[in-house]
């Protein structure tokens, strides 16, 4: 069932005030690819009363239209950050939104978390508790740089002026935080969250001021690098920042769910479809991409140096198991307008589903170390052949027609599976492609390259020979590619050219300009200018030399 987000609507389920509302940048779908949806299901099947607002009008009283609720407001910017949303990397405003209705980009407010706080506090005074979540809070969360405003910026709980964020996945935060509430106990242990108070905790590692780290960039550069393994290890610690005379408390990390406990919040019997309450608005372009699209797994250990899944989502993988998969592939498949095409079987990266360690329970659970880079570690033990068995299954169900795999491959992976990395490749070829393969090698300068975390050229030109293979001359690849990433100047450009030339034989299309997001090792070094050694790096951050690095390759 859908989540109500009107008071007649609540008044149909009994309801005369909700534990929660959630409030979301984005349009409210009730599918298990929204942040919004996810959560406030998770919160409704254990017994709490859930609503949502979803984009609501920052220009009248909207965003009050349930009252207030019994426990805590929870707000997101929605499935992206919103500066990210609705500019591009050079500021320019995006005039398209595939999760607003109708498409046109203006329903998501810049800085969405600040605002819709804001805005609570505008109509209700001395309020719930207001709970900030998903990536926005989550990348915001400390001391930040902000590309919007060229500088560092507080911890977005300052900003707001909220009372927590719940950072991450947030599905057994939430539901910690809505039990201490409801039986009047202390949160403050609970892990997943932040905090401010006007202590500072005995037995916590305490970061560079804000004022500190704004002073000193090489502060700040210490303070991050503290901060991102914190984020990304089990075994992390409460850490704290002094933000003028006040204290943001940094709880340890969640454990990321179980298999069996991610099994239970994709079991959920999600509608998949629009609110009809934002559905008469137009149509939301995004549903083309998630409505018949599976999740297989969570998390990714590859750890690209300009990607934020790492400090929000972990960097272990956990997989769902096949039989939930499955049962969610046959409840798409009754979907009245289904055709028979399932859209993408995947997650943040494809072929990790299975993907196990050896000496690890998890994949991507070794602390200080990474699984893919320089080279795949020798204790991966590889899940190409699960997924191949997994796609079979599905593509044998009644009325499937056929399985894409959207989601991203990382064709290292496939080069270093010596038992089944040709067999995969030849299979999702033959059966899970639709005539060309998109992959993401970013560069080819290998200097460039060892800066964003990503494998070797080389690495590329094996797989091309692989693909070749498989697709005899059927099929065609397709590449993504960055543009004045740091330390990544006119002559790497031009040595990607050449590569694209030499190598590839194509006349690439997909070509995107490096944008500085909040918590990722990529954007540490495009503001202190300093790779992750802390040795000096150039750093394009001129607008019209950025675009001209682009048009290197894309005339």
């Amino acid at each position: 069932m859908f989540l109500p987000t009107t008071k007649e609507e609540m008044q149909k389920l009994g309801w005369d005030t909700p534990d929660i509302i959630l409030i979301s940048g984005d349009t409210y779908i009730d599918s298990p690819f929204i942040g919004t949806a996810v959560i406030g299901n998770w919160l409704y099947t254990h017994g709490f009363k859930v609503a949502v607002i979803a984009q609501p009008d920052v220009k009248t009283d909207e965003i009050a239209r349930l009252e207030e609720p019994k426990l805590f407001w929870g707000v997101n910017a929605g499935a992206m950050d919103s500066l990210v949303a609705n500019y591009t990397a050079l500021n320019k405003v995006r005039n398209n939104d595939d999760l607003t209705p109708g498409g046109i980009n203006n329903k998501r407010p810049d800085r969405a978390c600040m605002v819709y706080t804001n805005l609570i506090r505008r109509y209700f005074k001395n309020t719930k508790p207001i709970v900030l979540g998903g990536l926005e809070a989550s990348l915001r969360r400390i001391t930040h740089y902000d590309y919007s405003d060229n500088g560092l910026r507080r911890s977005i709980l300052f900003d707001a002026k909220a009372d927590i964020i719940v950072y991450g996945m947030g599905e057994r935060a939430s539901l910690e935080l809505a039990k201490h509430m409801k039986e009047g106990k202390d949160w403050k242990d609970i892990r997943g969250i932040c905090y401010i108070s006007k202590e500072k905790p005995e037995n916590v590692d305490e970061l560079s001021s804000f004022e500190e780290c704004k002073e000193d960039k090489g502060k700040f550069f210490e303070a991050f690098k503290v901060f991102y393994e914190n984020a990304c290890n089990q075994n992390s610690k409460i850490l704290v920042q002094k933000h003028a005379d006040r204290y943001l408390i940094h709880n340890p990390r969640q454990e990321a769910l179980s298999p069996q406990e991610l099994d239970k919040v994709y079991d959920i019997d999600y509608t998949r479809e629009v609110h009809p309450y934002y559905e008469k608005f137009g149509k939301v372009k995004a549903q083309e991409t998630i409505k018949f699209s599976i999740t297989t797994h969570r998390g990714c250990f590859g750890e690209c140096n300009f990607c934020s899944i790492a400090v929000h989502q972990g960097k272990e993988v956990i997989s769902r198991s096949e039989e939930s998969i499955i049962k969610e592939a046959k409840r798409i498949t009754q979907l009245k307008d289904f055709k028979g095409y399932i859209t993408d079987l995947g997650g943040p990266t494809a072929n990790m589903f299975e993907t196990k360690c050896s000496i690890n329970k998890n994949a991507g659970k070794c602390e200080y170390k990474r699984c893919l880079f320089p080279k795949p570690c020798k204790n991966l033990v590889f899940g190409h052949e699960s997924q191949i068995k997994l796609l079979e299954k599905i593509m044998s169900l009644p009325n499937v027609k056929k399985v894409f795999i959207s989601s991203g491959l990382r064709y290292d992976m496939i080069c270093s599976d010596k038992n089944y990395g040709q067999k995969y490749l030849d299979s999702i070829v033959e059966n899970n492609t639709s005539g060309q393969m998109k992959i993401a090698p970013e560069h080819c300068d290998d200097k460039v390259l060892n800066l964003m975390g990503k494998p070797e050229s080389k690495v590329l030109t094996q797989f091309i020979e692989m693909f070749k293979k498989s697709a005899k001359n059927k099929q065609f690849l397709t590449y993504y590619f960055i543009a004045a990433y740091p330390d990544c100047g006119d002559k790497e450009m031009r040595n990607l050219q050449n590569f694209i030339g030499r190598k590839l034989k194509i006349h690439p299309e997909q070509v995107q300009i490096f944008t500085p997001t909040p918590s990722t090792n990529a954007t540490l070094m495009y503001y202190c200018e300093k790779d992750l050694l802390g040795s000096k790096i150039f750093v394009e951050k001129d607008r019209n030399n950025k675009q001209k690095q682009k048009r290197i390759i894309c005339r």
